[in-house]
């Protein structure tokens, strides 16, 4: 419904558009009948000059000044002797409306006369009646505004009366139908009907009191009791859909630094960002289930479907944090959830899938679709059965290694093969391998992973005498930024120099931005002991380049954002030829990763990417097999 201001504002601007356009229509009407009018007064001097009795210039020309008007008059004999020279001060706007300057010479006075005819009574005139249409204009708007509130508050009044009305019917348990209607609201009618329905079944008292108890009062977002009662009450949520834990990363930090003000601040702008971010999806809900976890329920979807809200998510994370210089947001965990799946479940498969978002990019977000997961041991008992099958792989070296070979554009092109990890339980099963390795980084034994898998590779190439060859081996950020694990590693590569110098490490790039100067002193000193490094998952950071110089890797290689469909795509195509011609320029080989199409192949080649990685080049075999 209009509010006053809003009914005055909208009228007074129609009011507005109305003067103008009728001034303007004034205007030029007055600027055409002058502009005639200058012309006929041409032909009334020439008259004029035919039939007054000649006599002295001087006095005729002084009568010809008073016979009108005149905004200009010049008048002058054939000896250029000026006569008469006056001119009126304009009036304001009367520049809208005269004619430009005329000019005729009188052949029998022996005159020229330059004239331009006044408008000022005219101005006037417009100026009055412009005026009064204002006048009258504002009266209307304020009759008519007044006029417009009136029927908008008595309609407002009767609905609240209503409204009003059939709530103390509810309230007071009469089982009676809602009568002395006043306006026929059926919508209104049928929501009151639900509602008495609904609140028959509960004490009002004890409704008021349970919503306090839910209510989480930095976001205003119902809380973790709330959430566990919702998903197990069968009536009140969809019997499938989507659940989300989405973990605020910076809280902590922020809460340790600028106060708890500043972080119920950054919670609420996270709530706010979830808020709009569901808006577009029926029935879903955010909740607040502790410090830092948010929950999100989104009934009736897939978990494919789901995805594109996890994408908007992390967009508005980006964005929220380009504007407050945070280093991130928050991580988001997904989950397909339906009617035969336990509530403990879905959350400690969303928080694995928290712990592998945080190992992807800044803000990511992951889906974890396995669904055997459910019944594996590893993922029903928890955290505590992470670590004590985690510290088994390591004790036992349960570690199986395969590769995947980089195929170069040209034979004179040096590439390699990357080494790619599966891991076994004490049944010889295959773990699932990126939730190991983000349970690794969650309990904090990734560095102690990272060096079991480049112990076995020196270890592999050793004993199978593949020193002709090159391997590329995974290293986690964390790692690069454990001291204890660059020494161990240091020292292992110096003890077998010819095989670190087939060695090359992989490292993400958001990895290295994480702390540039301890990632420049991690790759000076794998540089120094003969191996290589390369950049992986490049083009996805905000300060690639910026960093890129400094640093000095041997390989980049891009993210497969930029080479999938890139036969298409002319986007990343011109991205890609841009990639390549700088990194050439500083002696760095470009490889491109998940290549799984001939025509993505054949125009990598045609960009110059020195080498190409996906399942169209070759899938993962045994290492012994190389």
């Amino acid at each position: 419904m209009y509010r006053y201001s809003q009914l005055l504002l909208r009228n007074f601007l129609f009011a507005l558009i109305l003067i103008a356009s009728t001034a303007l229509a004034c205007t030029l009407l007055l600027a055409f009948q002058i502009s005639e009018q200058q012309t006929q007064h041409q032909q009334t001097l020439l008259t004029l000059d035919q039939e007054i009795i000649l006599g002295d210039s001087a006095t005729f020309a002084k009568q010809i000044s008073r016979f009108n008007h005149y905004q200009f008059i010049n008048i002058a004999n054939n000896e250029g002797t000026i006569i008469i020279n006056q001119q009126q001060k304009p009036m304001q706007f009367s520049d809208l409306i005269l004619a430009p300057i005329s000019q005729v010479k009188l052949p029998n006075s022996a005159l020229t006369i330059r004239y331009q005819l006044g408008a000022n009574d005219k101005v006037v005139f417009l100026r009055q009646a412009v005026l009064s249409m204002f006048v009258l204009s504002v009266l209307f708007i304020f009759i008519a505004t007044s006029f417009n509130l009136a029927q908008y508050r008595r309609l407002t009044q009767n609905i609240c009366y209503q409204i009003k009305q059939d709530l103390s019917v509810i309230i007071s348990g009469q089982d009676e139908e809602f009568k002395d209607n006043k306006i026929d609201l059926p919508e209104i009618q049928q929501y009151l009907t639900e509602l008495k329905a609904l609140l028959a079944e509960k004490n009002s008292v004890t409704v008021l009191l349970e919503k306090d108890a839910y209510i989480e009062p930095v976001t205003k977002l119902e809380n973790r009791n709330r959430f566990i009662q919702f998903f197990e009450d069968a009536d009140s949520r969809s019997d499938f859909g989507v659940l989300s834990i989405t973990r605020c990363s910076e809280l902590q930090t922020i809460n340790q630094v600028h106060g708890y003000h500043q972080g119920d601040n950054y919670i609420r702008k996270v709530a706010d960002i979830m808020k709009n971010a569901i808006s577009q999806y029926r029935g879903a809900q955010v909740f607040r289930l502790n410090s830092s976890d948010f929950a999100t329920l989104i009934p009736n979807v897939s978990l494919k479907s789901a995805e594109t809200f996890a994408a908007d998510l992390t967009a508005s994370f980006n964005d929220y944090q380009h504007a407050s210089d945070l280093d991130s947001i928050g991580y988001t965990g997904l989950v397909y959830f339906n009617d035969n799946k336990p509530l403990s479940e879905l959350l400690a498969l969303a928080d694995t899938g928290i712990s592998v978002a945080q190992t992807k990019s800044v803000n990511a977000w992951y889906a974890q679709a396995d669904s055997s997961i459910l019944y594996n041991m590893s993922a029903s008992y928890g955290n505590q059965h992470w670590r004590q099958e985690i510290d088994s792989v390591i004790e036992n070296q349960r570690v199986n290694l395969l590769v995947q070979s980089i195929k170069p554009s040209s034979p004179n092109k040096r590439v390699y093969s990357e080494v790619l990890a599966r891991f076994l339980n004490s049944n010889d099963d295959i773990l699932p391998t990126t939730s190991f390795f983000a349970m690794a980084e969650k309990l904090d034994k990734i560095a102690a992973v990272d060096q079991m898998i480049i112990e076995t590779v020196i270890k592999e190439i050793a004993e199978k005498n593949m020193q002709n060859h090159f391997f590329g081996i995974n290293i986690s950020a964390r790692s690069i930024n454990d001291r204890h694990f660059v020494i161990w590693l240091e020292r292992r590569l110096l003890r077998d120099t010819a095989i670190a110098s087939k060695l090359v490490f992989e490292i993400t790039e958001s990895g290295l931005q994480q702390n540039i100067k301890t990632s420049k002193k991690f790759i000076d000193m794998i540089h120094r002991v003969g191996a290589k490094i390369t950049v992986e998952r490049f083009g996805i950071g905000l300060t690639s380049f910026k960093f890129f110089r400094d640093l000095k890797p041997d390989f980049i290689k891009m993210d497969s954002t930029y080479t999938q469909d890139i036969d298409e795509d002319k986007n990343n195509q011109y991205f890609m030829r841009l990639m390549v011609d700088l990194a050439h320029r500083l002696s760095v080989s470009v490889l491109a990763e998940s290549v799984e199409t001939q025509e993505e192949k054949f125009m990598l080649d045609k960009l110059l990417v020195d080498g190409c990685q996906g399942f169209y080049i070759g899938k993962p075999r045994a290492i012994s097999l190389v």
